[in-house]
């Protein structure tokens, strides 16, 4: 890869995974995930198996982040927390996921979902895991070797899943960072929903007093891969600059795309608000700003 893009460990592209399809101990999950806007509510999450079993890349498995990869007892209002390590761990494991499985996630949908997957492992203590840069989208465009229907059922596999508490933030930390110098707290959503006039509202609309902006969606180039590095430290010099950073979106999603890039540009204190407006906006006592 030339020096101004990112490099493999974060990343792959689309050459690499199709030079390593079949490589011994390579997993590649999809973990396309759909919201719905509602006029009741912020949104119905909808699975992307009809998306998968329409096209993925050849190999691949399913990964349903809703439903099998997050923590039932937070649903309703907040569809998208982690999962106690006994769950994660049984999820991955039924996918043929073991704990030296280089694993590769890509959504065919926003990016952000392949980034949340990517995050979910590190959260849990697992390291080998990059993200497609340009996700389905580039692969399908470039012509690229693409199946169809279900996968074929993965050998189960043993995976230890052990929690990392210190790369999540709860409601009482991000309170406690409002006002403090030393952190920076991001907001992945996109400009009109940070002013407060458009997008999904999650009970009020704006943002999370004193936050700043950085939307996942200006983080991407056109061909859905993330911009060379020296953009990205452009877009994320506020942050950056800060020794501990907490990122938040709607649900926990979005904010995982901001995670990778600080990740990836060597930021060592990246915490997520996994909760984010979901549980955030519908609290009245939590400041809120347009």
């Amino acid at each position: 890869m030339p020096n101004d893009r990112p490099q493999p460990g974060f990343l792959v592209d689309t050459a690499w995974l199709a030079a390593n399809i079949g490589a011994p101990g390579l997993v590649i999950l999809d973990a396309t995930t759909h919201l719905l806007p509602r006029p009741d509510r912020p949104y119905d999450v909808v699975s992307g198996r009809a998306d998968f079993e329409a096209g993925h890349i050849s190999g691949a498995r399913f990964a349903d982040i809703d439903n099998d990869l997050s923590d039932p007892a937070q649903k309703p209002p907040l569809h998208f927390t982690l999962p106690p390590a006994g769950r994660f761990a049984a999820g991955v494991g039924a996918l043929g996921v073991d704990n030296q499985s280089h694993l590769i996630c890509y959504a065919t949908a926003n990016h952000w979902w392949a980034t949340r997957l990517w995050w979910m492992f590190r959260a849990f203590g697992y390291h080998r895991v990059s993200v497609l840069d340009g996700g389905f989208q580039k692969w399908h465009a470039e012509g690229r070797q693409v199946e169809t229907g279900p996968a074929a059922v993965p050998v189960p596999r043993h995976f230890d899943a052990a929690f990392h508490p210190e790369l999540v933030v709860d409601r009482h930390g991000v309170l406690a960072a409002i006002g403090d110098n030393g952190i920076c707290t991001v907001n992945a959503l996109r400009s009109e929903q940070h002013r407060g006039e458009g997008g999904t509202r999650y009970g009020r609309p704006g943002h999370i007093a004193g936050s700043v902006n950085v939307p996942a969606v200006d983080l991407v180039a056109a061909d859905n891969t993330f911009k060379p590095l020296d953009e990205l430290r452009r877009l994320l010099a506020e942050p950056l600059a800060a020794p501990t950073i907490i990122t938040y979106c709607g649900g926990g999603i979005a904010a995982t795309s901001a995670t990778l890039a600080l990740t990836m540009l060597g930021h060592r204190d990246v915490r997520l608000y996994d909760a984010s407006l979901s549980e955030w906006a519908p609290d009245p006592s939590l400041p809120m700003a347009t």
